[in-house]
């Protein structure tokens, strides 16, 4: 009989197909720190901190205004963002003070100065104090942009600082004040949003350990990417954005700024300007970093859009000609520090040739900070783990 079963159990094994590499298994418990950088990857940092292209990074980060000591938080209950953050209620205070406490959560796991993480909770503390909500023409994207940042930091402290007395209650004010804004989603305003939305969603939700909000930010993440970054495999018109009143074919051009030609890596905001569409793009990117750290290959599905939207801007920052059939001839360069962890993922990781990205990533080095976007030079290049 043992022989007998054993020859079942082997058949029934070999039955079975194999998961597929990099599958997030259900129910598992996340990975921490997680949310955009993990621990891997800033050990590789800090064993590098000596070398180039890092050390010039970490200088820079040093020297900026969010690194300092005695940086001070302004927290407020209610933060009033109308359109380009006019009125400015707090707006730009949230943000900058979320990035000072990514900086200095970053600071204190690369060096164990414990000042750094004293800082950084204390920042989060005023914040999680005081904040009830955020209103205004803008209030979606500005609950994003903060919340994004928030999470990074957030994240990190709880799980490599243990001096964090007040960690339960910030984590609480992301469930109440941020996450229910930034995962309903945003699928009628420029894509930007609601990708920057989602970057917080996701960071939010592995900080909280919750996997329903994982779940349902990854969802939108598949279905805005395909309506931002067009592919000729999606036919003649961009793909609609899931839940977006605009459907028809006028409706979609619209949209798109008024573009009707339509090529590889063209994306909904290229028309509009490049600062924004490179928000769009790092945030998209954002999410399939958070998403591997959990298991979750989200860069296999998305990175010939992701490769093709970031080679396409590239060539044109980097001065190629436009062409007359794209945005009537004339584009609005400006990408910002957007695509460091896009082309470490795609280029250093999977092997993708990326020459134009390539080109426009190393003379911008090292990446600074925009609104949610904070020293990827530092932690993403040329970054294995």
């Amino acid at each position: 009989m043992r022989p007998i079963l054993a020859t079942l159990l082997l058949t029934l094994a070999l039955a079975v197909p194999a998961p597929p590499a990099m599958a997030q298994k259900v129910g598992a418990a996340f990975n921490h720190p997680g949310v955009l950088v993990s621990r891997a990857q800033l050990d590789h940092v800090k064993a590098n901190l000596g070398g180039e292209p890092w050390k010039s990074a970490w200088a820079a980060m040093r020297a900026s205004s969010f690194a300092s000591l005695s940086y001070t938080p302004k927290p407020r209950a209610t933060v009033e963002c109308g359109p380009s953050s006019n009125p400015n209620h707090g707006c730009s205070d949230e943000r900058n003070d979320a990035m000072a406490a990514y900086t200095h959560a970053l600071q204190w796991y690369l060096t164990g100065d414990d000042r750094h993480a004293k800082k950084s909770v204390q920042i989060m503390d005023a914040w999680s104090a005081v904040i009830t909500e955020h209103i205004g023409h803008n209030a979606r994207l500005q609950t994003g942009w903060a919340g994004a940042s928030f999470s990074r930091a957030a994240e990190l402290m709880k799980h490599t600082y243990t001096g964090w007395s007040g960690a339960a209650r910030f984590a609480g004010k992301l469930r109440t004040v941020y996450l229910p804004i930034v995962l309903a989603g945003s699928p009628n305003t420029n894509g930007n949003w609601e990708l920057i939305m989602t970057d917080a969603a996701v960071g939010i939700a592995v900080h909280l350990d919750d996997r329903a909000a994982f779940d349902k930010a990854v969802t939108t993440w598949r279905g805005r990417l395909p309506a931002y970054v067009y592919l000729t495999t999606d036919g003649a018109l961009p793909k609609q954005a899931p839940g977006s009143r605009y459907d028809t074919r006028e409706e979609l051009i619209a949209y798109w700024y008024g573009q009707t030609t339509f090529v590889n890596g063209l994306a909904q905001e290229t028309c509009r300007d490049f600062g924004h569409t490179g928000w769009g793009i790092a945030a998209a990117v954002h999410v399939a970093e958070t998403a591997r750290h959990q298991g979750l290959d989200l860069y296999a599905e998305g990175k010939d859009r992701l490769r093709h939207a970031m080679g396409f801007h590239a060539g044109l920052q980097l001065g190629e000609p436009v062409p007359s059939w794209l945005c009537g001839g004339s584009v609005k360069p400006g990408l910002g520090p957007t695509f460091e962890v896009g082309f470490n993922a795609l280029h250093n990781r999977m092997g993708i040739g990326m020459s134009r990205t390539q080109r426009l990533v190393e003379q911008s080095r090292p990446a600074g900070v925009s609104h949610f976007l904070g020293w990827e030079t530092l932690t993403h290049a040329s970054n294995p783990a």
